[in-house]
């Protein structure tokens, strides 16, 4: 795509919007930017970037620009995009946008649950077997910079979230993976099958002799359609299933034999993920190793890979032991079902903390999982009220040091505090990372 001498206009100055400035600038394109914000907040940024104004996000700022480049977080229902499709100017998403420079292989990874444990996973196999590897998307680095940075590489492997799906146009990945859909976003998509539809464009540019990884226990993936002569390699976490269960066309490529071992046919070999707690952190790890394999990795680098992965923050991260009790940081549990995955992954005498900002999914759920293994519920933020109806008794305490202050008195010798909030940050955090952040020195200042 030539922008040379086009006028760009960037909508939304956050991690996205910053990094497909750069690239649009890199490539000769005269760039400006629309942002909400009040100026004073984004002094830093514009300064940065080398601009003198931030334009408002209406209709008025399109004037005198060639294209919209939109980053993910921005509705796509606004005005301004409304008014740019009238006008017939192209709207591209920053993935598509850095995509459209990208010449290595990519492996795409999405999923309402787990994606960036798999990103991050899939991009240390591959560092640790020798290959050249940008990890990033809507994990850490925007993709934009990798085209900023411009060097050779043998993969990018790319976490993509449903709302970046939206606008891909031209990306093409050699090994895709969509890991599961729950309800979640339902406050931006009208239902679960359209926020589906949108996990499952991962697939839509892929070629003859590229790879789509499956969620064989997952029916709303397990059935996601492929273009003709992509190899579909299924993976079950709960066992092997006989071949007249598969979806049509569909090899089973790995299962896991037990909690923390893997059994990938492709090599028909078992594999130990050592660090991965949790039965759902053993399937992104099944995901993480097929699409290595898509680049050619042996069992060995495979297994050196898993033995050396540290982990993610935020992401039943284990903060401290104090006095017999294990207090966990799993803070990136932002809906229903991903706390489902992590209460799983304890048998017992569980304290858990909730609540935050809402999704629109039903709590209920959860209750199964209660019996015999939640010995407190407490509250925090927007949510609590609804959580403690849903799933109560439960403990009102607002905010989270006040948490954990009652979990400090609660806990006894064998006891699990479990920060799993299955809500968004917002109402009292910048984001999930800093409630994390916030959490564990509050743990260990105890």
């Amino acid at each position: 795509m030539k922008l040379e001498g086009k006028s760009a206009l960037v909508v939304g100055l956050g991690k996205s919007g910053v990094a497909a400035a750069r690239l649009l600038a890199l490539k000769g394109a005269r760039v400006v930017a629309a942002d909400d914000k009040p100026a004073a907040q984004l002094r830093e940024v514009l300064q940065q970037l080398g601009l003198s104004e931030v334009r408002p996000v209406a209709p008025q700022s399109l004037r005198d620009v060639d294209l919209v480049v939109v980053s993910p977080g921005v509705s796509p229902t606004l005005r301004i995009f409304i008014e740019a499709r009238a006008q017939g100017l192209p709207i591209l998403g920053e993935i598509e946008l850095a995509a459209r420079y990208i010449d290595e292989p990519v492996l795409g990874i999405t999923g309402t649950n787990g994606k960036s444990t798999t990103t991050a996973l899939c991009g240390h196999l591959l560092k640790t077997a020798g290959l050249r590897v940008f990890v990033g998307g809507n994990l850490g680095d925007a993709l934009s910079n990798r085209v900023v940075e411009g060097e050779p590489l043998d993969a990018t492997v790319c976490e993509l979230s449903s709302y970046q799906l939206e606008t891909v146009q031209s990306l093409h990945c050699a090994a895709a993976t969509v890991l599961n859909v729950t309800p979640d976003h339902l406050d931006r998509y009208p239902s679960l099958e359209a926020y589906a539809a949108a996990k499952a464009r991962i697939f839509e540019r892929q070629q003859p002799g590229d790879m789509a990884v499956l969620n064989l226990a997952d029916a709303r993936v397990a059935t996601m359609a492929t273009a003709p002569h992509v190899a579909r390699l299924g993976f079950d976490p709960r066992h092997p299933r006989p071949e007249t269960q598969l979806p049509p066309h569909t090899v089973l490529a790995g299962y896991l034999k037990e909690p923390r071992t893997l059994h990938v046919i492709a090599h028909d070999l078992q594999l130990r993920a050592p660090t991965l707690r949790g039965a759902h952190n053993a399937e992104n790890a099944l995901a993480a190793c097929l699409l290595a394999y898509r680049l050619g990795l042996n069992p060995e680098q495979m297994q050196r890979g898993l033995d050396s992965y540290p982990g993610l923050p935020h992401r039943l991260e284990r903060v401290r032991l104090l006095d017999g009790v294990e207090w966990i940081n799993d803070s990136k549990a932002t809906n229903v079902d991903s706390v489902e995955k992590s209460l799983a992954s304890f048998e017992r005498n569980v304290i858990l903390i909730m609540g935050g900002r809402g999704k629109g999914a039903p709590y209920a759920p959860l209750r199964k999982l209660f019996a015999g293994r939640v010995k407190a519920l407490l509250t925090i933020g927007e949510e609590g009220d609804k959580i403690a109806a849903e799933l109560g008794p439960a403990t009102a305490c607002g905010e989270l040091a006040a948490a954990v202050e009652k979990a400090r008195s609660l806990a006894r010798e064998g006891d699990v505090v479990l920060l799993s909030p299955a809500c968004a940050s917002y109402d009292q955090f910048k984001n999930f990372e800093e409630r994390g952040e916030q959490f564990k020195q509050m743990v260990l200042a105890l």
